[in-house]
């Protein structure tokens, strides 16, 4: 495997499948399986999840409700998700623990750094919950800042498109797909990969993110495995 230790960031939406909203239980179910192949080779995995499957604060606020409560409860949404994923995991064998950066002892560890390392060099999935613990930022700038403090290899960002594009692929038949991109040049170009505050984080501690379609079987294990899959930005 090209990669010891990953840092697979997930969206909330990835998780609703063919559904308008909520949880779809086979989606849950493929993602565990692929994430099991890569286990089984000996792959430590982290995985930070969205919450937009069930709240945005962003949403909230646009709507005229005070975006901090709006925040909290993408939050809780994200908490959702985890235990979700964390059930699927368990259900294809592997040993998962859920982290939260927001304190719910019932049903998760408060996030520990050096009990997350703990955890991944023994072999268990660590899901990230909670976001960074604080409004304002989103998932996107918790799985960073999650991957620099593990000491991740690289980010993978699985989508439903295959990598980055110079426009939106799904609009514009026309888009031509980056196989390799520079920070500067995604920065130069406008192109959306994360949310600024992420993405600078990210280029600023030498961490890359590779972009790929996360919903095509067996892709995970071809990206680890080094192949040429979706979008790899690197210095």
């Amino acid at each position: 495997m090209k990669y010891k230790r990953i840092l697979l960031k997930l969206s909330g939406e990835a998780l609703m499948g063919n559904r308008q909203y909520g949880i779809d239980p086979e989606r849950l179910a493929e993602y565990a399986n692929d994430i099991k192949t890569i286990t089984d080779k000996g792959v430590e995995v982290a995985i930070v999840i969205g919450g937009g499957n069930i709240f945005r604060g962003v949403a909230g606020a646009s709507n005229g409700m005070d975006r901090v409560q709006g925040d909290h409860m993408g939050m809780l949404a994200t908490v959702i998700n985890g235990l979700a994923l964390q059930s699927a995991l368990e259900d294809a064998g592997i040993p998962t623990r859920l982290q939260t950066a927001i304190k719910i002892n019932e049903v998760a560890e408060p996030f520990i750094r050096r009990k997350a390392m703990n955890h991944l060099k023994k072999g268990r999935v660590v899901i990230f919950g909670g976001g960074t613990g604080n409004p304002y930022f989103t998932t996107d700038s918790a799985a960073v800042l999650r991957a620099i403090e593990i000491e991740a290899d690289v980010i993978l960002k699985g989508t439903r498109v295959d990598g980055i594009y110079n426009v939106d692929p799904e609009k514009d038949d026309s888009a031509i797909k980056f196989d390799h991109i520079t920070f500067d040049d995604v920065l130069r170009k406008g192109l959306k990969v994360m949310d600024t505050t992420a993405f600078t984080l990210s280029q600023e501690n030498k961490l890359p993110i590779i972009v790929f379609d996360m919903n095509k079987l067996g892709n995970l294990l071809k990206v680890v495995s080094g192949e040429a899959i979706g979008t790899e930005v690197n210095f």
